[in-house]
């Protein structure tokens, strides 16, 4: 790179922001979208280096190309398409089938028992939701408070959140 350039660079790193900005919209041709400082920095050096050496090479360029219209720009999953998925999501980049759910919560048809005030409250994990004494729950949280009376993080209340090696006080069993 010549001195001139690199001259120029640091000029700009130790300048100030209306400076940095200015030399933005001399080289871009565009209002900058930031004002943080560094950032358009960054952005400044890269392109009057590139100007000055040459920028990408055109085998480069291509494969940059190639690469943007290979990938998929789905920012989510597909939503589940009948009731029988409604607890998996088949991954759009992967193809896999991953759940939606909380991975700290166990597998359907897993049974929570917990002992409080010296009953056992047990809680049969279903595909969509919770089952306890008949009852179908959205959230282990909605079935704490049901149980306590007051609120519960449903995951701490049935031992599920793994802060404490060793023991827990929920016992998980697949009934």
């Amino acid at each position: 790179m010549d001195s001139s350039t690199m001259r120029e660079i640091e000029e700009l790193r130790s300048g100030t922001i209306s400076r940095v900005r200015e030399k933005y919209r001399e080289v871009f041709g565009e209002e900058p979208r930031s004002k943080h400082k560094d950032h358009l920095f960054r952005r400044l050096a890269w392109r009057l280096q590139a100007l000055a050496e040459g920028g990408l090479s055109e085998r480069a360029l291509r494969r940059a190309h190639e690469i943007a219209n290979e990938a998929d720009l789905r920012l989510r999953p597909p939503r589940a398409i009948d009731e029988t998925q409604a607890g998996e999501l088949v991954s759009a980049v992967t193809g896999r089938v991953r759940s939606r759910y909380d991975r700290r919560i166990p597998p359907p048809g897993t049974v929570l028992s917990r002992a409080f005030q010296g009953e056992t409250i047990t809680v049969q994990v279903l595909a969509n939701g919770f089952e306890h004494q008949g009852q179908r729950y959205r959230s282990l949280s909605a079935i704490a408070c049901q149980v306590t009376g007051t609120r519960w993080n449903g995951l701490a209340f049935f031992g599920l959140t793994g802060k404490r090696s060793g023991e827990r006080s929920g016992h998980v069993g697949k009934r």
